[in-house]
Protein backbone atom coordinates (compact mmCIF):
# COMPACT_ATOMS: atom_id res chain seq x y z
CA UNK A 1 0.00 0.00 0.00
CA UNK A 2 2.84 2.45 1.22
CA UNK A 3 5.23 1.57 -1.97
CA UNK A 4 2.26 2.11 -4.33
CA UNK A 5 1.62 5.95 -2.87
CA UNK A 6 4.67 6.25 -3.29
CA UNK A 7 4.84 5.68 -6.76
CA UNK A 8 2.27 8.31 -7.41
CA UNK A 9 4.66 11.18 -6.87
CA UNK A 10 7.18 9.80 -8.98
CA UNK A 11 4.99 9.81 -12.28
CA UNK A 12 3.14 12.77 -11.49
CA UNK A 13 5.94 15.22 -13.01
CA UNK A 14 6.23 12.93 -16.38
CA UNK A 15 2.19 13.67 -17.19
CA UNK A 16 2.52 17.56 -16.21
CA UNK A 17 5.41 17.70 -18.31
CA UNK A 18 4.55 19.96 -21.81
CA UNK A 19 6.20 19.30 -24.89
CA UNK A 20 7.54 22.80 -26.42
CA UNK A 21 7.92 23.59 -30.01
CA UNK A 22 9.97 25.99 -31.36
CA UNK A 23 8.95 27.52 -34.79
CA UNK A 24 11.29 29.35 -36.95
CA UNK A 25 11.00 32.69 -37.48
CA UNK A 26 10.87 33.41 -41.19
CA UNK A 27 9.25 30.58 -42.62
CA UNK A 28 7.29 29.64 -39.30
CA UNK A 29 7.73 25.71 -39.56
CA UNK A 30 9.76 23.95 -36.83
CA UNK A 31 13.26 24.29 -37.80
CA UNK A 32 13.95 20.58 -38.87
CA UNK A 33 11.55 21.26 -41.48
CA UNK A 34 13.02 24.74 -43.36
CA UNK A 35 14.57 22.76 -45.59
CA UNK A 36 11.36 22.24 -47.51
CA UNK A 37 11.00 25.92 -47.57
CA UNK A 38 12.32 28.80 -50.37
CA UNK A 39 14.73 30.46 -47.41
CA UNK A 40 16.77 28.25 -45.94
CA UNK A 41 19.84 30.60 -45.58
CA UNK A 42 17.85 33.08 -43.90
CA UNK A 43 15.75 30.37 -41.61
CA UNK A 44 19.64 28.65 -40.50
CA UNK A 45 20.49 32.79 -39.18
CA UNK A 46 17.58 33.08 -37.44
CA UNK A 47 18.02 29.82 -35.44
CA UNK A 48 21.55 30.55 -35.22
CA UNK A 49 20.68 33.88 -33.34
CA UNK A 50 17.86 32.41 -31.52
CA UNK A 51 18.61 29.39 -30.79
CA UNK A 52 21.80 28.50 -30.84
CA UNK A 53 22.29 25.07 -29.68
CA UNK A 54 19.62 23.66 -31.66
CA UNK A 55 21.56 25.50 -34.63
CA UNK A 56 24.42 23.48 -33.73
CA UNK A 57 22.25 20.12 -33.66
CA UNK A 58 20.67 20.43 -36.57
CA UNK A 59 23.46 22.01 -38.74
CA UNK A 60 26.43 20.73 -37.55
CA UNK A 61 29.24 19.17 -40.10
CA UNK A 62 27.90 15.83 -37.85
CA UNK A 63 24.27 16.23 -38.35
CA UNK A 64 24.48 16.87 -42.14
CA UNK A 65 27.37 14.51 -42.77
CA UNK A 66 24.77 11.68 -41.12
CA UNK A 67 21.11 12.83 -43.14
CA UNK A 68 23.98 12.64 -46.44
CA UNK A 69 25.00 9.27 -45.67
CA UNK A 70 21.58 7.76 -45.54
CA UNK A 71 20.99 8.97 -48.68
CA UNK A 72 21.49 7.63 -52.46
CA UNK A 73 23.86 9.41 -54.42
CA UNK A 74 21.54 9.94 -56.92
CA UNK A 75 19.19 11.36 -54.31
CA UNK A 76 22.11 13.37 -52.28
CA UNK A 77 22.46 15.03 -56.06
CA UNK A 78 18.88 15.77 -56.81
CA UNK A 79 18.75 17.06 -52.68
CA UNK A 80 21.79 19.28 -53.63
CA UNK A 81 19.78 20.43 -56.60
CA UNK A 82 16.60 20.97 -55.37
CA UNK A 83 18.06 22.92 -52.69
CA UNK A 84 20.34 25.15 -55.05
CA UNK A 85 16.75 26.30 -57.35
CA UNK A 86 15.06 27.24 -54.26
CA UNK A 87 17.40 29.50 -52.74
CA UNK A 88 18.11 31.21 -56.13
CA UNK A 89 14.41 31.81 -56.18
CA UNK A 90 14.77 32.79 -52.78
CA UNK A 91 16.91 35.16 -53.79
CA UNK A 92 15.89 36.20 -56.76
CA UNK A 93 12.03 36.73 -55.14
CA UNK A 94 14.32 39.21 -52.76
CA UNK A 95 15.81 41.05 -55.09
CA UNK A 96 13.10 41.86 -56.69
CA UNK A 97 11.59 42.94 -53.99
CA UNK A 98 14.44 45.06 -53.17
CA UNK A 99 14.79 46.33 -56.06
CA UNK A 100 10.91 47.60 -56.27
CA UNK A 101 11.72 49.13 -52.45
CA UNK A 102 14.30 50.89 -53.98
CA UNK A 103 12.28 52.31 -56.86
CA UNK A 104 9.14 53.34 -54.37
CA UNK A 105 8.43 56.80 -54.07
CA UNK A 106 7.42 58.32 -50.78
CA UNK A 107 5.33 61.21 -51.33
CA UNK A 108 5.28 64.26 -48.51
CA UNK A 109 2.44 66.44 -49.70
CA UNK A 110 1.57 70.28 -48.38
CA UNK A 111 -2.13 70.48 -48.99
CA UNK A 112 -4.05 74.02 -48.00
CA UNK A 113 -7.63 73.06 -46.59
CA UNK A 114 -8.59 76.38 -46.04
CA UNK A 115 -7.25 79.97 -45.72
CA UNK A 116 -3.81 79.56 -43.46
CA UNK A 117 -5.25 75.75 -42.70
CA UNK A 118 -2.79 72.85 -43.94
CA UNK A 119 -2.87 69.11 -43.42
CA UNK A 120 0.27 67.14 -44.53
CA UNK A 121 -0.45 63.87 -46.69
CA UNK A 122 2.01 60.78 -47.08
CA UNK A 123 1.72 58.14 -49.64
CA UNK A 124 4.04 55.43 -50.95
CA UNK A 125 5.35 54.47 -46.92
CA UNK A 126 3.73 50.79 -47.44
CA UNK A 127 5.89 49.85 -50.85
CA UNK A 128 8.38 49.90 -48.01
CA UNK A 129 6.81 47.67 -46.00
CA UNK A 130 5.49 49.88 -43.34
CA UNK A 131 1.85 49.46 -41.98
CA UNK A 132 0.63 53.07 -42.72
CA UNK A 133 -1.84 52.45 -39.30
CA UNK A 134 0.85 52.15 -36.87
CA UNK A 135 2.87 54.92 -38.68
CA UNK A 136 0.21 57.01 -38.64
CA UNK A 137 0.06 56.30 -34.53
CA UNK A 138 3.72 57.14 -34.32
CA UNK A 139 3.70 60.48 -35.97
CA UNK A 140 0.11 61.53 -34.30
CA UNK A 141 2.39 60.97 -31.23
CA UNK A 142 5.06 62.24 -32.32
CA UNK A 143 4.04 66.04 -33.13
CA UNK A 144 0.78 65.83 -30.79
CA UNK A 145 -1.49 65.86 -33.26
CA UNK A 146 -4.37 64.04 -35.36
CA UNK A 147 -3.18 61.79 -37.87
CA UNK A 148 -4.99 58.84 -39.83
CA UNK A 149 -5.00 56.42 -42.52
CA UNK A 150 -7.28 57.76 -45.76
CA UNK A 151 -8.47 56.01 -48.75
CA UNK A 152 -7.38 58.08 -51.91
CA UNK A 153 -9.19 58.97 -55.22
CA UNK A 154 -6.44 56.07 -56.90
CA UNK A 155 -7.44 53.19 -54.33
CA UNK A 156 -4.51 53.48 -52.22
CA UNK A 157 -4.23 54.69 -48.95
CA UNK A 158 -2.36 57.87 -47.45
CA UNK A 159 -1.42 58.77 -43.71
CA UNK A 160 -2.99 62.66 -43.11
CA UNK A 161 -1.54 64.30 -40.40
CA UNK A 162 -3.09 67.97 -39.30
CA UNK A 163 -0.76 70.64 -39.82
CA UNK A 164 2.00 72.30 -41.92
CA UNK A 165 4.46 69.71 -40.80
CA UNK A 166 6.32 68.40 -44.36
CA UNK A 167 9.58 69.11 -43.16
CA UNK A 168 8.99 67.90 -39.67
CA UNK A 169 7.77 64.65 -41.65
CA UNK A 170 10.34 64.33 -43.55
CA UNK A 171 13.59 64.38 -40.90
CA UNK A 172 11.61 62.22 -38.77
CA UNK A 173 11.21 59.68 -41.56
CA UNK A 174 14.43 59.65 -42.66
CA UNK A 175 15.69 59.58 -39.53
CA UNK A 176 13.30 56.27 -38.05
CA UNK A 177 13.24 54.63 -41.40
CA UNK A 178 17.06 54.49 -42.61
CA UNK A 179 16.17 51.67 -45.17
CA UNK A 180 14.21 54.42 -46.83
CA UNK A 181 16.69 55.76 -49.59
CA UNK A 182 16.64 60.15 -48.69
CA UNK A 183 16.36 60.35 -52.93
CA UNK A 184 13.08 58.73 -53.28
CA UNK A 185 11.34 61.17 -50.50
CA UNK A 186 10.09 64.02 -52.15
CA UNK A 187 8.27 66.82 -50.73
CA UNK A 188 5.58 68.94 -52.84
CA UNK A 189 2.81 71.27 -52.11
CA UNK A 190 -0.67 71.10 -53.38
CA UNK A 191 -1.58 74.73 -52.49
CA UNK A 192 -5.01 76.51 -53.68
CA UNK A 193 -4.37 79.09 -56.65
CA UNK A 194 -6.12 82.16 -55.80
CA UNK A 195 -5.08 83.60 -59.30
CA UNK A 196 -1.63 85.43 -60.09
CA UNK A 197 -1.67 89.07 -59.66
CA UNK A 198 -0.02 91.79 -63.02
CA UNK A 199 2.49 93.96 -62.50
CA UNK A 200 5.45 91.11 -61.88
CA UNK A 201 8.71 91.43 -63.35
CA UNK A 202 9.06 91.32 -67.37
Amino acid sequence: MSESANAAPESAPVESQARHVVYCGVCTLPPEYCEFGGTVKKCEEWLKTNHPDMHARIYSEEALAATLSTLSVDAQKRAERDSLKKQAKAEAAEAREQEKKMSAKVLIKRVERSKRKYVTAVSGLEAHGLELKKVAKELGKKFATGSSVTKVPSGGEEIVVQGDLSDEIYDWITGTYGDIPEDNIDCIEDKKKKGSGAGGPA
